[in-house]
């Protein structure tokens, strides 16, 4: 397993733009697109996501909806592995498991197709996405990899607003990149 040096957490950490008041006043959005079109920060930020799960043993890499997609794909690629995508309710179009969560002001779903770990015993498979805050669509997205007979062996995130404790009910391991407080 590989530690970010300071070099590298800084020049990912320099790559990501904050937007004030963004979607609502007094919050400060952390924007990733400046990341994705900073082609250094982002290949030391896959290299360093790379070297640490390239002997995990992993048999897929699952991404959440939407911005999982970009870092889960990409990883999936450079590991030799299948990519499957978690997606918002109503999105995949074959047979899908579905997986509630809290909101704010409500509940949303996640799901994943009910075959998508059938190629692999007990798979190993690494959940990504981009940001964890509260947690919600993470641990749901956990569950859901458990549920169609998988096993959601860690779970991987680029940021992690710490102060929301948003790891705290995900059932795996999980690993944040950079941890913002």
């Amino acid at each position: 397993m590989t530690t970010l040096t300071t070099k590298d957490k800084k020049i990912i950490l320099d790559s990501i733009r904050d937007i004030q008041d963004f979607p609502k006043p007094g919050i400060i959005f952390k924007d990733i697109t400046t990341l994705l079109s900073n082609p250094k920060a982002l290949n030391t930020l896959m290299t360093h996501i790379e070297e640490r799960y390239k002997t995990y043993d992993l048999d897929y890499i699952a991404g959440i909806d939407a911005r999982g997609f970009i870092f889960g794909s990409i990883l999936a690629d450079r590991l030799g592995l299948g990519f499957v995508p978690i997606r918002k309710k109503g999105k995949l179009p074959y047979t899908t498991v579905a997986e509630k969560y809290s909101l704010e002001y409500g509940f949303d779903e996640v799901e994943v197709h009910i075959d998508a770990f059938n190629d692999v015993k007990n798979a190993k498979v690494l959940l990504i996405d981009d940001l964890i805050a509260t947690g919600g669509t993470a641990v749901a997205a956990a569950n859901l990899i458990n549920k169609v007979g998988a096993i959601c062996v860690e779970a991987c995130f680029i940021m992690e607003l710490g102060f929301l404790n948003g790891k705290a009910g995900i059932a795996a391991p999980v690993y944040s990149v950079l941890e913002i407080d």
